[in-house]
């Protein structure tokens, strides 16, 4: 069959549209509307009207945007769940009817989280299959029957050799940051993903950048695909307009100061730091700890209880302070996050789109603070030209240079310490930790199949390997 490309760049002046204006089950409209959604986003009602025709789509849009429901309505649009008209006369009743691809298991839990909020009226059956975890469970998810399975490749690949998955009778797919499974090397097991379902199933991908791989993939396994471009009018920029970016040149030594200080802000909410190694992840989150600071980490060295322990006690305000490697923070989402701090200069442009994508998310604002150490000035250069930031030379900042009050917005007098009235988080400790029967507890870089087969998943970046911390 002969495929083609078919591109439809647009931009959404505005959004008067609401989801019980399309075509969508109205089961899916009430969900999400007890959740308090009612208006779509630009991205969302662009891709309504093309995916729920059953055209394939390349969905491109900034992190942060709201692709998931984008794709998300429309898949569930579509499944049949149990007791529904037609579910007995599917070809397979319990087989999964709709695949998602992600590249992380965090974003794994944030889309099935999401699927689940939209399918909430329904009896949509919603199986996550992800690495570091136990097998067992999964496996006997799936042979109680599914309608979607969201995962990550490497351990979809496992479960599809061990015939434990059947994609046979799949008719929706959807590749979720596309980009980001090219960069950790995952794009073979998408394709071998994609092999195994129908060639006449519906293919929506999604991702926040277009390499020359990823428009590769789409013209191999879509059908004339429509190239769906979303942004405000007013925002042509590769970064969030709604987030503020901030740039220092701060000295290693004084880092950890000058944070803590930042941290004190007038309205700061929930923040991500993102470091470049395990290593500086850990030191800096229990000096923050030690300050006074509810934090918590979140590593390619910590089991995945310990992982999503972290991640909850961050989306219930338990602890207000994330300190993230790269690939271990790929598809965190947590809506209401005001500020992202680079405290390592990230090792190119993608990179910091996606760490200060992490705030500014669903029209809210935010700040991202970057530091940049000496010796990364060449690499920060590169990113602010790429990005065309205008902030070629960051000034020379350390935690009682003035500025920092008026940039950021922090009280006069602040130390590097949080005084004790205002320690009034639960902290890390206060959410407890599931076992989850976990595999490869850390042998491997917590990965994606068990601890003999280190998984692509927790592939570390030149700058984990080497690098500050080492």
């Amino acid at each position: 069959m002969t495929r083609s490309l078919r591109s439809t760049a647009a931009s959404v002046q505005a959004v008067d549209a609401s989801f019980a204006d399309f075509d969508v089950r109205p089961e899916i409209v009430q969900a999400l509307a007890d959740a308090g959604i009612t208006q779509p986003f630009p991205i969302q009602a662009m891709t309504l009207p093309v995916a729920l025709s059953g055209h394939d789509i390349i969905g491109q849009a900034k992190t942060g945007t709201g692709k998931t429901l984008g794709f998300g309505v429309p898949l569930l649009n579509r499944v049949v769940a149990p007791g529904e008209d037609g579910y007995d006369r599917l070809p397979a009743p319990g087989k999964p009817q709709a695949l998602v691809v992600v590249p992380t298991r965090e974003l794994a839990v944030q889309v099935a989280g999401d699927l689940a909020t939209a399918s909430s009226r329904r009896t949509v059956r919603v199986v996550q299959v992800y690495g570091g975890r136990a097998y067992e469970p999964q496996i006997e998810a799936l042979q109680q029957g599914v309608d979607v399975v969201v995962g990550t490749p490497g351990r979809m690949i496992d479960m599809l050799k061990q015939r434990h998955l059947d994609l046979s009778h799949v008719r929706t797919v959807v590749l979720d940051e596309a980009d980001e499974m090219l960069d950790l090397g995952f794009l073979p097991d998408v394709e071998t993903l994609l092999a195994a379902t129908p060639a006449s199933r519906h293919t929506m991908l999604f991702s926040a950048t277009m390499p020359g791989a990823v428009v590769a993939m789409a013209r191999r396994y879509m059908t004339q695909p429509t190239h769906i471009r979303a942004s405000a009018p007013d925002d042509d920029g590769q970064t969030v307009k709604n987030i503020k970016q901030v740039v220092y040149r701060a000295h290693a030594l004084d880092k950890v100061e000058l944070l803590a200080r930042m941290l004190q802000a007038r309205g700061r909410g929930l923040t991500i730091v993102f470091a470049r190694t395990k290593r500086t992840a850990a030191k800096v989150a229990d000096e923050l700890v030690e300050r006074g600071f509810a934090a918590g980490a979140i590593h390619g060295d910590l089991g995945q209880g310990a992982r999503e322990q972290a991640l909850r006690a961050f989306r219930h305000g338990k602890v207000d302070v994330l300190v993230a490697t790269d690939v271990a923070a790929r598809g965190i989402d947590v809506e209401d996050v005001t500020h992202v701090v680079n405290y390592q200069c990230p090792e190119d442009e993608k990179t910091y789109l996606h760490r200060t994508g992490r705030t500014g998310r669903a029209g809210n604002k935010g700040t991202a603070v970057t530091f940049v150490d000496w010796d990364d000035m060449p690499r920060w250069t590169l990113i602010d030209k790429a990005l065309g930031l205008g902030i070629p030379e960051p000034v020379e900042t350390y935690s009682s240079s003035p500025h920092i009050l008026t940039d950021l917005d922090i009280p006069e007098g602040v130390k590097g310490r949080l005084p004790k009235s205002q320690q009034t988080r639960a902290g890390l400790a206060a959410e407890a930790i599931e076992d989850l029967g976990e595999t490869g507890k850390r042998t491997s870089r917590s990965g994606d199949r068990p601890a003999a087969r280190p998984a692509r998943e927790e592939r570390a970046p030149e700058g984990e390997r080497s690098g500050d911390g080492r």
